[in-house]
């Protein structure tokens, strides 16, 4: 869907584009001079209406020309600067709730064209705790939104609920494996639909950020993407050049990289950088309303940054 309107818009703004030019160099001096000859031939001095009603201009022009600096503001905006995203599932809790509306920072990771998405200016790189958009692997049609643990050249392990890994490394580097740095938050819980979860502070790289973890829900070892050229253990993985190990902040209700592999450098959308709405729609038994109407506003989400 995001594709399709993606060229939609490419397509509007090239031929809005393209006609506002033409009228802008030659339609819009043929209308002045039209109307330029019936006043010289008048014997009487014509207002505009009479002129335009005499020479009138074809509305598809006009509509194009009234509508291309906004869309192509729109256009650029949405292409290389910023897009806002609704997030569809709980796999990022509690960073990101069902029903908060985010603002992705485009150019973060580089400037791409907007339709077949290749970098056209480099810019920055992911960075070890950032929080991105991406096409899913599987699907480029649909997006994703995780959190980057693994960068180009990681040696990763995930096993009975702890992440380790070994940053890019060579040779005998690569078995000191280190538990990535996690604190459990006393008793505090976060209340699932079906269960309440665990809150433990995890720090990646210099970003710390809360993570859940569900103690009752054994790991999904037997479903997890298996490396072929890393047969040592089916819980390890090693990041390929050009590619990024990402994860869900809910690990016990995320499908991930731990399952269906790595994502490509080319399938980055952007970084989440801030929430710009928040809705719940939270629904009694009772409740005649249809779940796609906000039963609220989460004002104390408004505005903060991931």
């Amino acid at each position: 869907m995001a594709n399709t309107f993606a060229l939609l818009l490419t397509v509007v703004t090239l031929l809005t584009g393209i006609i506002w030019i033409i009228d802008k160099f030659k339609w819009a001096d043929a209308r002045k001079k039209a109307r330029a000859d019936a006043q010289a031939q008048s014997t009487t001095k014509l207002d505009e209406k009479t002129l335009e009603k005499a020479y009138p201009e074809n509305p598809i022009v006009s509509n194009a020309r009234s509508l291309f600096p906004v869309i192509a503001f729109v256009f650029i905006l949405r292409s290389f600067i910023y897009e806002p995203f609704q997030i569809p599932s709980g796999s990022m809790m509690p960073t990101l709730l069902i029903g908060d509306f985010i603002v992705v920072e485009k150019f973060a990771y580089g400037i791409k064209d907007p339709i077949w998405q290749n970098k056209l200016i480099s810019v920055g790189e992911p960075k070890r705790g950032d929080v991105a958009v991406f096409k899913y692997p599987n699907d480029p049609r649909i997006d994703f939104i995780k959190r980057v643990v693994g960068l180009p050249g990681d040696h990763i392990v995930y096993k009975d609920k702890r992440l380790y890994l070994i940053p890019a490394c060579t040779g005998s580097d690569c078995t000191n494996y280190k538990e990535v740095d996690i604190t459990y938050e006393g008793n505090r819980y976060f209340r699932d639909e079906n269960a309440d979860l665990a809150v433990y502070l995890e720090k990646l790289g210099k970003v710390s950020h809360q993570i859940l973890i569900n103690s009752r829900r054994t790991d999904n070892v037997p479903e997890y993407y298996q490396q072929t050229n890393v047969p040592t253990s089916e819980f390890e993985w090693v990041v390929p050049k050009g590619h990024y190990f990402m994860m869900g902040d809910n690990r016990d209700n995320s499908k991930d990289s731990r399952y269906w592999g790595f994502v490509p450098e080319k399938n980055l959308v952007g970084k989440a950088v801030a929430k710009w709405i928040s809705f719940e729609f939270y629904r009694s038994k009772d409740s005649f309303l249809p779940r796609w109407i906000p039963s609220k506003i989460r004002f104390n989400r408004i505005g903060s940054i991931i």
